[in-house]
């Protein structure tokens, strides 16, 4: 059984690419669902280099409509029905989206060979808009120039785990397995109880992603995101920037650190920079002193967050 939970940066530049850094997009393998946040221009090129299959991916989350977030996918789409694609993709975004994406197919595509599944998102609220068996995802209202949100992948909870040869010991029924992961005892055939805790191991920790990006600084999101497993949250800007933070509605390397403090996060990873900066080493500097625990995104990394048990 493979239990993943491991993030891809494709791309960490903000506006425009640079020599070293691509645009925003990133990929969060759950379980080995592959799940796209964001696809600025060159995600396909980035998934190759990464060894993503594009095969792999039916979901596609977008922050908001500005270009650097979404000028990937036109291409992608286009590879997508030059490989024959038969699997409906879903799209995550603002309504206007589908609008931009329909024109592109109409005048270059003609016709393509998968549906495409346009999920209109309300990025003024919180909500669940997409779950399984395994993972849910929620968008963050965020505060930007354009309707934004950003988007929290959470595991589902956990079963306990039942010890090694454990069934064979007490002649568990499998009908009685289920209820035991779930945490009942267990009762044989002589009416003896048997405490679920000689029977499991306790279940493993929910781990959980938050994407908040492009956002000016806003403590808004601290509830939605409390105790998050992993953070990124844009730093466009160094904290000698403020001013241009404020009047863009970015962040600085100090909001995202601050961000991550208040809302108890287990690690963070500051990215969306700008172009101006051809070495990010100071704007890490200027996070991890409000937050230790951070990482500067570097396009090509990944950062997996490890199973661990609840301590009972």
């Amino acid at each position: 059984m493979i239990l993943t939970f491991e993030l891809t940066i494709l791309g960490s530049s903000s506006a425009v690419p640079t020599s070293k850094r691509n645009l925003t997009a990133h990929v969060l393998n759950v379980h080995e669902r592959f799940f796209l946040i964001d696809c600025g221009e060159g995600t396909q090129l980035q998934l190759r280099r990464n060894k993503i299959r594009f095969g792999k991916i039916d979901h596609i989350f977008i922050s908001h409509l500005h270009g650097d977030h979404i000028f990937g996918l036109f291409g992608l789409i286009s590879t997508f029905n030059l490989l024959e694609r038969d699997k409906d993709l879903h799209i995550y975004a603002h309504p206007e989206l589908e609008n931009i994406l329909n024109r592109h197919i109409e005048y270059f595509e003609r016709t393509i060979s998968f549906k495409i599944v346009y999920h209109h998102l309300n990025t003024k609220i919180n909500k669940v808009i997409y779950e399984d068996e395994k993972v849910k995802v929620e968008t963050i209202p965020l505060k930007h120039r354009v309707p934004t949100c950003g988007f929290k992948f959470t595991e589902q909870p956990y079963l306990r785990n039942l010890k090694k040869d454990i069934v064979d010991v007490y002649k568990i029924p499998i009908s009685k397995i289920q209820g035991i992961r779930e945490g009942e005892d267990f009762i044989n055939e002589e009416g003896e109880s048997v405490q679920n805790s000689k029977l499991t191991l306790p279940p493993y920790k929910v781990r959980s992603y938050a994407y908040c990006t492009d956002t000016a600084y806003s403590e808004k999101i601290i509830p939605i995101i409390k105790d998050v497993d992993l953070l990124f949250h844009e730093a466009t800007f160094g904290k000698n920037m403020k001013r241009e933070a404020k009047s863009t509605q970015h962040s600085t390397t100090e909001d995202a650190a601050n961000i991550a403090k208040k809302a108890n996060a287990k690690k963070l990873i500051i990215g969306h920079f700008s172009a101006r900066y051809k070495e990010v080493s100071l704007l890490l500097t200027e996070a991890k002193e409000v937050f230790e625990n951070t990482f500067s995104a570097e396009d090509g990394e990944k950062h997996s967050v490890e199973l661990e048990r609840i301590n009972s």
